[in-house]
């Protein structure tokens, strides 16, 4: 599968998708998401991440750019690093603060606002796209590389 779309119609959706993303994300993936402030990035990357069995207080990383949390996913642990990247003011940024070298193949990283850090910033396997859509969001996934392909095969959204 190369895109998917969906509604989320309520915060309960949204926890569903988060859990079905952290059942089909490996290491080494990269995840853009894209949308307005309050489109849903930060609760879509908590639900990920609490699904990941993350137990811990999950925060915007708005103010420190980047947050990292340590899961287990298949039995082995895993870094799932969060940027949020709204408040840089230029790419060189990203690289002075050494965030490049997270990008190694093993950490899972999902980057708000990747506009920002273009076009130092590596290329994302996924692409998602949130917005406000009535009472609800919308939510496109688009698979941008080999990775991004099994990771959008692997995801079960609705759940069955």
């Amino acid at each position: 599968m190369q895109q998917f779309t969906a509604y989320l119609p309520d915060e309960s959706a949204t926890l569903a998708l988060g859990a079905a993303l952290a059942r089909a994300v490996v290491p080494g993936l990269v995840i853009y998401l894209h949308g307005d402030l309050g489109a849903g990035k930060t609760a879509l990357t908590r639900a990920l991440l609490r699904a990941c069995g993350y137990q811990g207080t999950v925060k915007s990383p708005t103010y420190t750019l980047s947050e990292p949390y340590r899961v287990t996913r298949n039995g082995e642990f895993v870094n799932v690093i969060h940027y949020d990247l709204y408040r840089m003011s230029s790419p060189e940024e990203f690289l002075d603060a050494g965030f490049r070298e997270d990008f190694d193949g093993k950490n899972i990283c999902i980057v708000e606002w990747p506009e920002k850090g273009e076009p130092v910033l590596p290329p994302p396997d996924v692409r998602v796209s949130l917005s406000v859509s009535g009472l609800g969001r919308a939510v496109e996934l688009q698979a941008l590389s080999h990775q991004g392909l099994l990771c959008l095969d692997r995801l079960s959204f609705p759940p069955r």
